[in-house]
């Protein structure tokens, strides 16, 4: 007799998997390749028409549906690559200034409205927009004179009776500001498959899918919160070389999915107790919210001894080199590594070509501090299960992080480790590690050189460490919990 088949599931990720790398990949990994009586099929928006896939889909992966948000002429060439010409010709035939007029401007201007109201959701509002686009064009309408006349009018209203104010937008912040909208929302143009559940990997745009299979057939939508979606948006947007007006308009039209993504959910699992506060604040009720933690394979993330060429105390970190794992910081702390480990090496192995500027401020900056071989970036490393051995203890250096893999995988090799206190790291390293204030490298280093110096203390951390990633962060128990939820949400 055959096994009765789990639920489908259509999970929806962003810049993740099945086409680069990182924690949110591996999770997404571990999640379908583990639970195989259920298939899964994936709706990853990603930077590009083009990405290259990176990871080999397990047969329990029945279709992975790519929407690239940047980068395309026509939007349905993606969101809709099995329609017949005919049909997308149709479409557009029929998608006229006065169809427009009558039927899309309206939903424009409310969700306009909506943005600037920090309490309101738009589930509905979205679904309205799913469906029009269902019958019209999505690029035809949002290229309209009609729809450029209703945003200029909706967007500029704050500033009517303020002529002259400072953040007053200009054409360029307009025409900007109504191509982030066309890009964002093009979800709204895929015709959603029908599954039993949807998941979506964080409260913002992938979520959007969700939100509409909620709406049109009662779907239930459950969201990993890995790192913060709204208050990553806004680190990026306040270092970013934008206008307030431009800063303004992402950040309420990030805000508005994010809270609408919330309070669609049925399930908002957060991978560390820590997310709990930004989804309180934006809508969920409580008794919706369930952590579960990220768990990793210690028959895989083995102890073992640091190799006979390493001979220099040394310290491993595991991260992409961009401005959210902060290695600016990282490479400052080993600059006060240095002082108090003369022979220490800090040995960061990543991609580096994630964000090429940054890399290039990160190299200029080890450069002037005049640190030499004390800091190294080795690029990805061959063998990853077994990158945290190279080192006598590891670093995470990030202003922001959900529960990132690279700790436990790190305490599960033995390999004690130094964080920053952000996402869900006090929850894996308490009693097991060493946790500093974000953006603090004179403690950041300090942590580093307490450990290279005290060789009783790593004794003792690296086996408490193993023995906690034993008890509580195993694959298992995180996707049986998974596994849990989806049956819930089914009955």
């Amino acid at each position: 007799m055959t096994a009765r088949p789990g639920p489908s599931v259509l999970l929806c990720t962003e810049g993740t998997y099945p086409y680069a790398g990182g924690g949110v990949s591996v999770w997404c990994d571990i999640l379908c390749s583990t639970l195989t009586d259920i298939e899964f099929q994936v709706l990853a928006l990603t930077g590009s028409p083009q990405p290259r896939t990176r990871y080999d889909l397990p047969p329990n992966v029945s279709a992975v549906h790519q929407v690239p948000l940047f980068g395309t002429i026509e939007v349905s060439e993606h969101s809709r690559p099995a329609e017949r010409f005919s049909a997308t010709f149709r479409r557009r035939g029929v998608t006229t200034d006065s169809m427009v007029e009558t039927s899309f401007a309206p939903l424009l201007r409310q969700l306009l409205q909506a943005m600037r109201t920090e309490r309101s959701a738009a589930g509905r509002l979205f679904h309205a927009m799913w469906r029009f686009f269902g019958r019209y064009d999505y690029s035809r309408t949002w290229k309209s004179e009609v729809t450029w006349r209703a945003f200029v009018d909706e967007a500029t209203k704050p500033y009517v009776d303020r002529p002259g104010h400072p953040d007053a937008p200009s054409l360029f912040d307009l025409t900007t500001c109504l191509r982030w909208m066309h890009s964002f929302l093009s979800p709204l143009d895929v015709r959603v498959p029908r599954t039993d559940i949807v998941h979506a990997t964080l409260a913002g745009f992938p979520g959007l899918p969700g939100i509409v299979a909620f709406h049109e057939h009662g779907t239930p939508l459950i969201v990993t919160d890995h790192g913060v979606f709204l208050r990553e948006r806004y680190i990026a947007v306040s270092a970013a070389e934008m206008t307030p007006f431009c800063k303004r308009f992402l950040l309420e039209l990030s805000g508005l999915v994010s809270r609408t993504v919330y309070r669609t959910a049925a399930v908002v699992a957060p991978v560390a107790d820590y997310n709990r506060r930004w989804e309180l604040r934006h809508g969920v009720r409580e008794e919706r919210v369930r952590t579960v933690h990220n768990g990793i394979d210690p028959g895989v993330f083995v102890p073992g001894p640091k190799p006979a060429h390493r001979t220099r105390p040394t310290v491993v970190a595991a991260a992409r080199i961009m401005p959210l794992k902060d290695i600016e910081n990282l490479v400052r702390a080993s600059a006060v590594l240095r002082d108090l480990v003369p022979d220490a090496h800090v040995l960061v192995y990543g991609n580096d070509d994630v964000d090429l500027p940054y890399t290039a401020r990160c190299l200029a900056l080890a450069e002037s501090l005049d640190l030499g071989t004390t800091f190294e970036l080795g690029g990805p490393h061959a063998r990853p299960a077994e990158l945290y051995l190279d080192g006598d203890i590891s670093v995470l250096s990030s202003i922001s992080e959900g529960f990132p893999y690279t700790v436990i995988e790190s305490m599960s090799c033995g390999r004690p480790v130094v964080a920053t206190d952000v996402g869900g790291v006090r929850e894996a390293l308490e009693g097991c590690g060493i946790v500093v204030p974000p953006r603090d490298h004179e403690a950041l280093g300090r942590g580093m050189a307490t450990l290279l110096l005290d060789r009783d203390l790593r004794t003792s951390l690296a086996r408490r460490s193993r023995d906690e990633v034993l008890l509580r962060f195993r694959t298992s128990t995180s996707t049986d919990a998974y596994r849990e939820i989806y049956a819930e949400l089914c009955a």
